[in-house]
């Protein structure tokens, strides 16, 4: 039970955080609860994705993994084309589809707070199966890396669906880059992961962490500042 506590944890935190940031129109709760559900609902066909994906990359390369720049490059596809592509597209669909048209996203920061909500939705159960399987030591670490990863991921989707959505004449550039940023940070993150043969590779994991950490925090004062309801 413990362990299962702090697998929830840091996703309400995170969820609490930035609720808390959206100074200046607060968004119903019940859309946002929805958010969170709708995220946790997309890890249904991300996992699937991710199944499939990553074992037909294995099949491809397998004969040649004993190569080193086979073995890298065979990891860069998985975790930024699989896994962090496949995982934020089913997240970006649930924002554009479910959120995106609703009356109540009526400025920018909203898509961050729909986009972060439905990242930890997505991130929070994820961490509850991860957890289930290797306890507490999971949770922990967990707690600092995979979820603040998922949830600035979210951030950055929104950053960029809240201008799709006041800039339309901008909106299939905006709604790319809405999948494209978060798919890739996300990726290289998990790349570093996938190559744990490496100590040093948990430094790149760090890093990717951070700079999006910083991407994230920015987006939001960006969005905020900026409020038509300031």
């Amino acid at each position: 039970m413990d362990a299962l506590a702090v697998a929830i944890a840091p996703g309400l935190a995170i969820a609490f955080y930035i609720y808390w940031q959206d100074k200046h129109e607060k968004e119903p709760i019940g859309l946002v609860i929805r958010a969170f559900f709708l995220g946790m609902l997309s890890t249904l066909p991300a996992g699937i994705s991710n199944s499939i994906g990553i074992d037909q990359v294995d099949i491809v390369f397998y004969p040649y993994i004993l190569n080193d720049a086979i073995y890298h490059f065979s990891n860069i596809i998985s975790a930024v084309f699989v896994v962090g592509g496949g995982e934020e597209l089913f997240k970006f669909l649930m924002l554009v589809i479910f959120l995106y048209p609703r009356k109540e996203f009526n400025e920018p920061y909203d898509g961050i707070m729909y986009g972060a909500m439905v990242a930890i939705g997505f991130a929070t159960l994820e961490n509850i199966q991860y957890v289930s399987e290797g306890g507490m030591g999971v949770a922990i670490s967990r707690m600092f890396t995979a979820v603040p990863m998922h949830a600035s991921a979210g951030i950055i989707m929104g950053y960029y669906v809240g201008l799709a959505k006041f800039y339309p004449k901008k909106k299939t550039k905006y709604f790319f880059l809405a999948w494209l940023i978060p798919a890739v940070f996300h990726g290289f993150y998990d790349y570093f992961l996938f190559v744990g043969r490496f100590p040093a590779m948990a430094f790149g994991a760090l890093a990717s962490l951070g700079l999006t950490i910083k991407i994230a925090m920015n987006a939001m004062k960006i969005h905020r500042d900026k409020s038509p309801f300031r």
